[in-house]
């Protein structure tokens, strides 16, 4: 018997997550590059939804989201039924690996996901297995071999973040189709929104046509961060099991009506995605050289990576101290790499002038 309180097994295990830094030398202006945040603002719809809520913030919110959950089936032509909302997509994904992990199971990530899923399935008490990328990207191959009878869940953010890299629609239903049928596939479509490819699917497709797939989606990167909204769609049962799991208000009623107004906003959505498609291209050209290179994203975001960790960190001071501020890529154990998130104008070729002294090269309008 222990003489005080003992976290459960995994807990202890976990890398708490870190946040990207925003602190700039005193007399600089901040420019976050380092969040994934919406270069170009909240959609003016939303403004006008939170602004409209001033005198019901004494009310608790509807407990299912019902009125998001109608506004996304409206948009992407989804049952309502089939969505459960969270307190951003993080939110969804802990209740997850809480409802499909316990001690003794794995889930399988590829290399470089996203570190917010060794959290939650240690939180399980449950084990993750790091299957190899190829290149920066996920290989579908190394993640079917990674699988073990223990495996519950195989997690995949498509596109990736921090690399910005993607499965096209024929990989994604190959990684499935090697997938025993009581595991659990989680499409964690964050980035959807951003994605120009042709051959993307953000997994909608795939979840109408098999019960053991889920598609998580986020408002946080399309202008209302602040909110902390997130979604899932999925089959009826996995749907029915998160609800009985969720938090009765796990969305605020601001969240709601802001995330709805957003998901309405389609030509906000459009001009998000123009803006980023235009100034991403754009930087990962002018950033391609020799000493650095660029993985091609689909996400509102790049990957920089320089020729080792010394030329970094320099990189990454050079950008502070002109108060650009971007993410180092240590804890995703890439330590030659910086992620640079797609900001406006200005910053996009303040952040190339700068790394022109680190093998950088100009590219042509």
């Amino acid at each position: 018997m222990s003489d005080r309180p003992v976290p459960q097994p995994g807990i202890l295990k976990i890398a708490p997550y870190v946040p990207g830094r925003s602190d700039v030398p005193t007399g600089v202006t901040l420019v976050k590059l380092s969040a994934n945040e919406s270069p170009l603002g909240t959609s003016p719809k939303a403004r006008e939804a939170y602004r409209s809520l001033a005198d019901n913030l004494h009310i608790y919110p509807e407990g299912s989201s019902r009125l998001l959950r109608e506004a996304l089936g409206e948009v992407h032509g989804l049952d309502p039924a089939r969505i459960v909302c969270g307190f951003g997509s993080d939110d969804i994904l802990h209740l997850l690996a809480q409802i499909y992990l316990g001690e003794g199971d794995e889930a399988v990530m590829s290399q470089y996901g996203f570190n917010v899923y060794p959290i939650i399935t240690r939180g399980a008490s449950a084990e993750i297995v790091m299957a190899p990328e190829s290149d920066f990207r996920a290989d579908v191959d190394a993640i079917l071999a990674a699988v073990t009878p223990r495996t519950k869940i195989v997690f995949l953010a498509n596109p990736n973040n921090p690399t910005g890299t993607y499965l096209g629609a024929d990989e994604l239903r190959r990684l499935h189709a090697g997938l025993r049928p009581d595991i659990l596939l989680v499409i964690d479509s964050a980035y959807a929104e951003y994605v120009t490819a042709d051959d993307y699917t953000p997994g909608i497709d795939l979840v109408d046509a098999a019960e053991n797939i889920v598609m998580v989606r986020t408002f946080s990167k399309m202008g209302i961060a602040g909110e902390r909204v997130g979604w899932m769609y999925g089959p009826a049962h996995i749907v029915d099991a998160v609800h009985r799991l969720r938090g009765p208000f796990n969305v605020t009623l601001s969240g709601q009506a802001v995330a709805a107004a957003a998901a309405r906003d389609i030509a906000f959505t459009a001009e998000l995605r123009a803006h980023n498609a235009k100034w991403r291209d754009w930087l990962a050209r002018s950033l391609a050289s020799n000493a650095i290179r660029v993985p091609p994203s689909q996400g509102n975001f790049i990957l920089a990576l320089f020729v080792d960790a010394e030329t970094t960190r320099a990189a990454f001071t050079a950008l502070r101290d002109k108060g650009l501020l971007v993410r180092e890529m240590h804890s995703y154990g890439i330590a030659n790499g910086l992620r640079i998130s797609i900001g406006l104008e200005p910053h996009m070729r303040a952040v190339v002038e700068v790394l022109k002294a680190f093998g950088a090269s100009g590219a042509k309008d």
